[in-house]
């Protein structure tokens, strides 16, 4: 199972970090691979809470029914999965200082069936997928 990690800092308050990113439907804003994502429940954000991901990797588009699996006031938790593939999006925070926030973003992909085999070739890309990430998502959250 491949998986990717970065640490960086944004020049942001912790709060207003994880009250953001704990919508996943803003992954439009700041992850280079998301072209859609859709709140699909009609529910009041919390744990639970469920989208659906459109997102382009490598070329080819794929599809994922994410969830909310875990929402702390320094922990964020999210949980992708189609046939495919299941990916978590694990997101931990701590604040420096009053104005920063330190995010150490960890992503898991197990890759299902006959893709499975693929997986290991995919980790350059997903390293360059992680650098992308953490390069749009401190200018989106910088931005606000």
């Amino acid at each position: 199972m491949p998986s990717v990690e970065r640490t960086f800092t944004v020049q942001r308050p912790l709060e207003e970090v994880v009250e953001y990113l704990a919508d996943f439907s803003h992954a439009e804003e700041w992850d280079p691979g998301t072209k859609t994502c859709t709140r699909t429940d009609g529910l009041p954000l919390a744990v639970g809470a469920r989208w659906h991901n459109v997102s382009e990797f490598l070329g080819r588009e794929t599809e994922l029914e994410y969830r909310l699996e875990r929402w702390e006031p320094d922990h964020l938790v999210f949980v992708g999965e189609n046939t495919t593939a299941t990916s978590t999006d694990d997101l931990t925070f701590t604040a420096p200082t009053p104005q920063t926030t330190e995010i150490r973003y960890h992503a898991d992909f197990d890759f299902h069936g006959l893709a499975a085999l693929a997986g290991p070739l995919l980790k350059p890309a997903l390293a360059t997928l992680a650098d992308e990430t953490e390069e749009q998502m401190t200018r989106t959250l910088e931005r606000r």
